[in-house]
């Protein structure tokens, strides 16, 4: 608490004045107490001035605990949140009626005295002595202060907390050497500013302003004389004068503070007399803490931003230091939601699934090349009761989220794809893709390699019977075929997945590191509905991952701004095999499996999932401007599957990835784009034999370039809206992922392009369209 003083080089008036500080200490302590003068001979012999100045002489003040408010993009409000509900205000933003009636009734000789009050120690030591108890005591309205300092500083530590509010010699002693610096540094405006700023009126509220709100609604600037008699008339046991559950004791205890100011002479008494006669007139404002009081179904979002700030180094290098300065409050942080995808989030989710059914969905937008968490929303709504919940479907464990996430079934499918294609395998190679097949082995792992010796063999098969190769990436991506991605993983190997995925950030719930078996190309290991978007970001970003952000900016109660997270933008992916990414999930949406997912006014693409006995289906999807994934399945620990299940009051004998999340996020992506600038993909042609491109509409338009950090992405040329009378399931040859005519790209540079965009040279003999070059 700061350095100590000796009584060094002090006048004779300043020593006497400290020696008759410490005679008159132990009446003082007592006093303050309210212990009985009898036994208490002795202790004034204990008192020095030595003593005195053993105590350091600096108090230091933490800054009051206050609300944070938490914004969306514009400026909107999403949440408060505090440890303690404190508005901290100015003198001048206080009723003068509400200064005079807490001086009045705690210390009204305030103005008169310095820190010690000798007439009312004389008063109390009296008082005590003819009544043989502890009838009354005498600390003045300064040292009430300073054991309130400490009680703050104490925080949430319940043993702090009662050794601040102890009644010892020691801490009287102590609080009486700080009231004497606080006076000296202060002056008796502040003292009273603070002291009304950091005393506790009951009902969850700190400080006068937060209990004028509580009990009456409106700033504390406007409180009348009975009401300011009421909060004053508080502090001295906010349980046992609270007006909201007792107001009959609560009328005695303001009637009591009325007379004291006429008493005073702060009013007449005739002004107290009238203003007895009323009756306690509430308007209550119940407390609103936390982000179960969220708006626009952000529950969920809030508590990530109050995980984020509490995980991230940036705001602390230890999570107990992120905590204090959370608790301390009085933060004001602009985040990353943009209230018109929140908007379009909570009503497709509403359209969907009911907030009673067996299942539930979740559903996470963002940015492409910035990282923002644009929308995040569940089923389940964020609160204690029956269908709600605090587990955040969208996050990662250590953010709040489920314990192991939800297996993302052929979702996972394009880091597969994207994998192969970085290691020079192009979209035209063939594998037979058999309805089912055991797992190839071995299998190259990072650190070995991965056999089948399993007994039976693992083994693998296609969602119909009728998926029967050969395929090749174009037609299996759409069509979903399991063996297919087998078969390729067992060629590329899993080391250059797993170094892959970790680039995207894709990392499963848990926290554990995503295992080396073929099956992850199904999508076996739980991940998290941001973390699917995010990592379909970077295909729209043409091959640049961006780390998630939802915190923009924020500034502290003096309005001093706060260092941030920054995204931190990665090339991961050559712009080739993000565009090739694109064109192969484009056609997902425009014939395959995610056809009810398409977006009728731009281009999307996506992929959905759908994991063994249907306990999970997702779409995962995105324009050049927005990214989305959409999870339906059980949220609890019972897995539900669904078969034969109604969910949003709809009838479904099997759920599958396009039936429902796709749906679902068409329409919650639909209304964020409301309004937005149409973008489309760079053209890469896919065509598997001779025949000649189909044509979509359009005029050219160049490729959009990745975005940089934290800059929207750009539109990439003019032309008509792609996505307008889309073409039925292509043939042969048809091209996937744009316009044909100018702007055209060959994914495979070094590489002769054929008829119908076929990739030149002597094929391998795995089958038609080329192999591995």
């Amino acid at each position: 608490m700061g350095k100590k003083r000796s009584g060094a080089g002090l006048s004779g008036s300043h020593q006497a004045a400290k020696f008759l500080g410490v005679s008159v200490l132990a009446g003082v302590v007592l006093a303050g107490l309210a212990i009985p003068a009898a036994g208490a001979f002795g202790l004034a012999a204990k008192g020095t001035v030595e003593g005195f100045d053993e105590i350091p002489a600096n108090l230091k003040t933490p800054p009051l605990s206050q609300r944070t408010t938490i914004l969306d993009a514009e400026g909107g409000l999403i949440a408060t949140v505090y440890s303690r509900d404190r508005q901290v205000v100015p003198l001048t933003s206080i009723s003068p009626y509400m200064q005079k009636a807490i001086v009045a009734i705690e210390d009204s000789r305030f103005y008169e005295h310095g820190a010690v009050d000798l007439k009312g120690i004389l008063r109390a030591v009296n008082r005590n002595a003819q009544e043989g108890s502890a009838a009354q005591g005498a600390s003045t309205l300064t040292q009430q202060y300073v054991k309130n300092v400490f009680v703050e500083e104490a925080g949430d530590d319940e043993s702090k907390v009662r050794e601040a509010q102890e009644k010892s010699l020691g801490r009287k002693v102590r609080e009486l050497k700080y009231a004497i610096q606080v006076e000296e540094e202060l002056g008796k405006k502040k003292i009273l500013e603070n002291y009304l700023n950091i005393t506790y009126f009951g009902q969850q509220a700190y400080g006068v302003e937060s209990a004028s709100q509580r009990y009456f609604s409106k700033p504390a600037k406007d409180l009348t004389l009975e009401e300011s008699a009421l909060l004053a008339g508080v502090v001295q046991s906010p349980s046992r004068y609270d007006p909201v559950n007792d107001s009959a004791e609560a009328t005695k205890r303001r009637n009591t503070v009325l007379q004291r100011m006429a008493d005073v002479k702060d009013i007449s008494q005739a002004e107290a007399d009238e203003a007895k006669k009323k009756p306690i007139q509430l308007k209550v404002t119940r407390p609103r803490n936390g982000c179960i009081t969220a708006v626009k179904g952000a529950g969920f979002f809030c508590d990530y931003v109050r995980n984020t700030f509490l995980t991230d180094p940036v705001f602390g290098k230890t999570r107990e230091e992120r905590g204090r300065l959370w608790n301390q409050g009085g933060l004001t942080i602009r985040t990353t939601l943009d209230p018109q995808a929140q908007d379009s989030v909570n009503e497709s989710i509403k359209d969907h699934v009911n907030q009673d059914d067996k299942v539930a969905t979740a559903v996470t937008l963002v940015q492409p090349g910035t990282g923002k968490v644009l929308g995040m929303g569940q089923s389940k709504p964020y609160g204690f009761g029956k269908n709600e919940t605090q587990i955040n479907y969208s996050v990662d464990k250590r953010m709040g989220g489920s314990n192991f996430g939800f297996p993302t079934g052929s979702t996972f499918k394009p880091f597969v794809a994207a994998a192969a294609i970085e290691q020079g395998i192009p979209p035209t190679k063939s594998y037979l893709s058999p309805y089912e097949m055991d797992y190839p082995s071995p299998v190259q792992t990072c650190n070995g390699t991965w056999v089948n010796d399993a007994r039976p063999r693992d083994h693998v098969e296609n969602e119909k019977t009728s998926e029967v190769g050969p395929f090749t990436m174009r037609d299996a991506m759409a069509m979903s075929v399991n063996t297919y991605f087998v078969e390729m993983i067992s060629e590329v190997g899993l080391c250059p997945l797993s170094q892959l995925t970790t680039k995207l950030g894709v990392v499963p719930a848990d926290g554990t590191k995503l295992k080396e078996v073929p099956s992850i190309a199904l999508g076996t290991e739980g991940m998290s509905p941001l973390t699917m978007a995010n990592a379909y970001a970077t295909f729209a970003n043409r091959g640049v991952y961006c780390t998630p952000v939802a915190i923009e900016s924020i500034t502290d109660a003096h309005g001093k701004a706060l260092q941030v997270p920054k995204s931190k933008c990665d090339r991961v992916l050559t712009e080739r095999t993000a565009d090739t990414i694109n064109a192969l999930l484009l056609g997902v949406v425009d014939s395959g499996t995610g056809a009810q997912a398409g977006l009728t006014d731009r281009q999307s693409a996506g992929k959905t999932g759908t994991t063994d006995e249907r306990y999970n289906a997702w779409f995962v999807g995105y324009t050049p401007n927005i990214a989305g994934a959409t999870w339906v399945g059980s949220g609890g620990t019972k897995q539900v599957s669904m078969e034969n299940i109604t969910i949003g009051g709809q009838y479904y004998s099997e759920v599958c990835g396009g039936c429902l999340p796709g749906p679902i996020w068409k329409q919650a992506v639909s209304g964020a784009l409301t309004g937005h600038e149409v973008l489309t993909f760079p053209t890469v042609y896919l065509g598997d034999a001779g025949a000649p491109p189909a044509t979509r509409p359009g005029g050219g338009q160049q490729p959009n370039r990745p975005n940089k950090p934290g800059k929207p992405n750009r539109p990439g040329g003019g032309g008509d809206k792609p996505g307008d009378d889309r073409p039925g399931p292509t043939t042969a040859g048809g091209t996937l992922g744009g316009n044909t005519t100018g702007g055209n790209t060959n994914p495979f540079p070094g590489i002769t392009l054929g008829p119908g965009g076929v990739i030149g040279g002597p094929t391998d003999g795995n089958g038609p369209g080329g192999g591995r070059n």
